[in-house]
Formats: structure tokens, C-alpha cells, sequence
């Protein structure tokens, strides 16, 4: 392997902060690429000819492709080696972005975004066990993990901005075309700078049982939350493929007890504290990507915002974001336990979704959502920081790809059933008021209020679900996660209950 390719064991990489740049460009890319194409989607179902039926595939295909797919890009970068893994996911995602900005009809606009979805596996599981492997150092993995924790938490709004830029000055194929050049500068830059830990691969036979139930059981999964959407929770095929996911998920936890290599080693999610982020992490994205859909939909619908105007609106949320994840998380993750900013980063957000279930018609910008969303990203990005790092802690490095993999499931997973459940909630909402309200309206424009009044009416219902759900974040995190601040103690549960005092484990390479 070339000199530039690995280091020595127990040597920090000098390169290691200028490969964070590069990783960090290539997770933005991933991230905004999910809600990017959102804003485009209207112009290019036009331009295309895709109905009404199959035009949620543009977003679904890439899906399930993503989530689907993201345990086996783990263990493959942790088999084939991270850097490898990282620059041919880049690369991949790149062709697929071409494919997707020249499409010429619906079959190759949805096959492209599988294709992305594919590469997007590969890629984002091999950033963060980058990050894993590279940065042991508290203060510096601190660091490293507030940035990256900004990206992962603010990416999706930076989308909604450059996706309205793009979409109304230039046109929406320049929303695929824009992943190229981010990625050729991200796979440039990692190939030269990016120098793996010697002896962190993970060379045993790759789980082919693991891959197929994994795989199957995860899209199906993701596309019975995605069907419920459109289709409704009692719908056959609905039903169908969740009780498939369940049959298929329980029998991959089986395979992976009994195999000698397995895809995903059980001790990964076992563990007190990783189960513990995995599960608060999918829960707090359940109520952020439910968040983002209505907000955008508020904006634009209710309050006639430009799709510009629209991306500008959100960025209070970016703002905080980045402002909790780099200047809060990142100065207390070394000298607080955890859960004290997860809790309550869970909780301020909880407070800031609290303030957006005042929505009217003619609700002030200023006045409510300006500091419900700065008060949403502070608490995200201050608790989203220490779970990314957390949740790659301790695990030895040729399990560090497939412990990444399991955080982007986690979202992956999350913001599938928040799309289907939270605009269901919305959905039914709207459709009770209207139904108990448009009889007392005479005239056309009276019916048009009264129909964006059920639609207001159907956002601040499911936002306060959102609530709800992030205020069981933070109780779960408060409660699973009890890992004391990296160099110092945490608390773990010995096997008669008692209480006893432990060094947090700090990533190590092996030799």
C-alpha cells in the first residue's frame, strides 16, 4: 500500500486536520443531497413527464438503496479500508450525480438515484470511521466531531438554501450536477492527505446470509414507513413489508449470534451507550426531518415564500447548529459526561419545537420562527456532537466501520418513518378540521382559508408529537447513556446493580 495510504501505529497522523476538511465536504455533500433534490423535485417531474403516482421515487429510490445498504458499506470499509472505500464511494457518487443531472426520462432519473443511494452507503459510513481511527486524542476527537456533528445536523437546511438557488437561476439538473465538483475536490484531497491506521481492517470473510437479511429486511423496512406515507398504515402492502422487515431483522440478529464473522458483531450494539445513542439519535432525526418537510411546506404554501427566500428562512437553525455543536459541545465534551449535553441539547430543541406549535396563517417570522429554530438547531448540534463521537468510542478499530454504519442507519431509519409518520399526523389532522369547518365557508376564498388553516392546523398537531419524541430523546439518553467525559469515569452497571467507576474507553489503534 502506498506511504500515503496508512501510518504508523501510535503515531498521530500530521495530515489528519487537513483530511478532515476533505471528509467533511464529502459528508456535506451526502447530507444536502437529501433535501436538495427536494426542492427540485416540482420542475423536474414537469420537464420529465413523471406522474404524480411515481414521482415520490426520485426521493425513495435513493432511499432505499441508502439505507438498505449502509451495514454492508460499513463492513466493506472496514475489509476493504476506509480511504479505498471513501474515494470509490466519491467517485461513484459523482458518475451518479451526472447521470441524475442529464436525465433524459423517469427510469433514468430513479436509477440514478439508486445508483447514488448505492455509493452514498459506501461513502458515509467510511467518513466517520475515518474520523474514528484518526482522531484518539480527547481534545482533538472533540474538535473533529463538532464540525463533523455541525455538517451531519446542518447539511439537510443548507440543501433547502442551495436547492432554491439552484432550481430558481439556474435549473433543477444543476442540483445533481453541484455533487460533482464537491466530490472531486473531497476525492482529490483524501487521496493525497488521508493516511489509514495500520492494522484496523477487519479481513475476516465478509457474511453473505448477514448482507441478504440486512439488506432486505432494512428496505423493506424503510420502504413500509415510506408506502405508509402515501399509501396509508392499513394498506396491504404496507403491512406486508413491515412484518417481512420484522421476520427478516429478527433472523439477521440470529445469524449474526452464530456466525464466526459476522456483518454487524452484536458487542456494537449491545453495549450500554452505543445502544443508547443509536436509539435517542433516530428518535431526536424522526422529529427533525418531520420538522423540515412541514416548515418548508408552511413556508412556501401558507406564507408564499420563494424557494430562496424559503432556504434563507432556515438559516437560524444552521446558525445554531453549528453555534452549539462547535462552540458548546465542542468546549464541554471534555469536561462533562455525554448525556449532561445530550439530555439537554434534546430538551432545548424539545423547547425551540415547543415555540413552532404556535403557527398561524399570519404567525410572525421574528416573533416565532426565528427563535424556535435557532433554539432547535442549538440544542441539536450541542447533543448531536458528543452522540457521533460517542457512538464510535471504544469500539475496536476493525469494528469501526460498521459502528458508523449503525449512526447513519439510525438517522437513515429515522427520517423514513418521521417523513410517513409526522405527515400522517399532519395529514388526518388537516383533513378532521377541514371537515368540521368548510361548511361554514360560502364563498371561494373563504374555502381557501379554511383549507389553509387545516393545513396550519395539521402541522402544529404533528409538531407536537415531534415534541413528544424529543423529549423521550432526551430520557433515554439521560438514562442508557452513562459514559463519563472521555479521561475521566463513567458509570456502567456491574452484574448485582451496583454502581461501579470506569475509565471510558478511548479508540486504539491495533498493532
Amino acid at each position: 500500500m502506498s506511504e500515503t495510504a496508512v501510518k504508523a501505529p501510535g503515531v498521530p497522523d500530521a495530515g489528519r486536520w487537513k483530511a478532515l476538511v476533505f471528509i467533511a465536504l464529502a459528508q456535506l455533500m451526502v447530507v444536502l443531497d437529501a433535501t436538495i433534490v427536494n426542492i427540485a423535485l416540482p420542475s423536474a417531474q414537469q420537464d420529465l413527464g413523471i406522474s404524480d403516482g411515481n414521482r415520490q421515487w426520485v426521493v425513495t429510490a435513493y432511499a432505499l438503496a441508502f439505507g438498505g445498504l449502509l451495514l454492508f458499506g460499513g463492513r466493506i470499509a472496514d475489509l476493504w479500508g476506509r480511504k479505498r472505500t471513501f474515494v470509490l464511494g466519491l467517485a461513484g457518487f459523482a458518475v451518479a450525480s451526472g447521470l441524475g443531472g442529464a436525465a433524459t426520462n423517469e427510469a433514468m432519473m430513479f436509477g440514478s438515484r439508486a445508483l447514488q443511494g448505492v455509493f452514498g452507503a459506501l461513502l458515509a459510513p467510511a467518513a466517520l470511521s475515518l474520523l474514528a481511527v484518526m482522531f484518539t486524542d480527547a481534545k482533538e476527537r472533540a474538535k473533529a466531531f463538532g464540525i463533523y456533528g455541525a455538517i451531519a445536523g446542518g447539511g439537510g437546511a443548507v440543501g433547502l438554501i442551495l436547492g432554491g438557488f439552484l432550481t430558481e437561476y439556474l435549473n433543477w439538473r444543476w442540483t445533481f450536477f453541484v455533487n460533482i465538483p464537491f466530490a472531486i475536490v473531497a476525492a482529490a484531497g483524501a487521496y493525497l492527505v488521508i493516511r489509514e491506521p495500520q492494522g484496523s481492517r477487519n479481513r475476516s470473510p465478509l457474511d453473505i446470509p448477514g448482507v441478504i437479511l440486512s439488506t432486505l429486511g432494512l428496505v423493506a423496512l424503510v420502504y413500509g414507513f415510506t408506502r405508509a406515507e402515501s399509501d396509508g398504515w392499513s394498506d396491504a402492502v404496507t403491512v406486508g413489508m413491515f412484518v417481512g422487515s420484522a421476520v427478516l431483522l429478527l433472523a439477521f440478529v440470529l445469524v449474526e449470534s452464530r456466525v464466526r464473522a459476522p456483518l454487524l458483531p452484536l458487542r456494537v450494539i449491545t453495549e450500554r451507550n452505543r445502544g443508547g445513542i443509536y436509539l435517542s439519535l433516530g428518535l431526536a432525526i424522526i422529529a427533525m426531518f418531520g420538522l423540515f418537510l412541514f416548515l418548508t411546506y408552511y413556508l412556501q404554501i401558507v406564507k408564499g415564500y420563494s424557494p430562496v427566500r424559503t432556504g434563507f428562512a432556515f438559516l437560524p437553525m444552521i446558525a445554531g447548529m453549528i453555534t452549539g455543536s462547535t462552540q458548546i459541545g465542542t468546549r464541554l465534551m471534555t469536561r462533562v459526561a455525554p448525556r449532561l449535553l445530550m439530555g439537554p441539547g434534546f430538551l432545548v430543541a424539545a423547547v425551540g419545537m415547543l415555540l413552532l406549535t404556535q403557527l398561524e396563517i399570519d404567525t410572525s417570522y421574528a416573533a416565532v420562527l426565528l427563535p424556535g429554530m435557532l433554539l432547535l438547531g442549538l440544542g441539536m448540534g450541542t447533543a448531536f456532537m458528543p452522540a457521533m463521537s460517542l457512538a464510535t468510542m471504544g469500539v475496536e478499530p476493525r469494528d469501526s466501520g460498521v459502528a458508523s454504519a449503525m449512526v447513519n442507519t439510525s438517522q437513515q431509519v429515522g427520517g423514513a418513518i418521521g417523513t410517513a409518520l409526522l405527515n400522517t399526523i399532519a395529514a388526518s389532522a388537516t383533513t378532521s378540521y377541514v371537515a368540521d369547518h368548510i361548511g361554514g365557508a360560502a364563498s371561494r376564498s373563504q374555502q381557501r382559508l379554511v383549507q389553509l388553516e387545516g393545513q396550519v392546523q395539521g402541522y402544529t398537531s404533528a409538531i407536537w408529537f415531534a415534541v413528544g419524541i424529543l423529549v423521550v430523546a432526551a430520557a433515554i439518553a439521560l438514562t442508557f447513556v452513562n459514559a463519563g467525559r472521555p479521561g475521566g469515569t463513567a458509570v456502567t452497571g456491574s452484574g448485582s446493580g451496583d454502581a461501579v467507576e470506569d475509565e471510558l474507553p478511548v479508540p486504539v489503534v491495533a498493532h
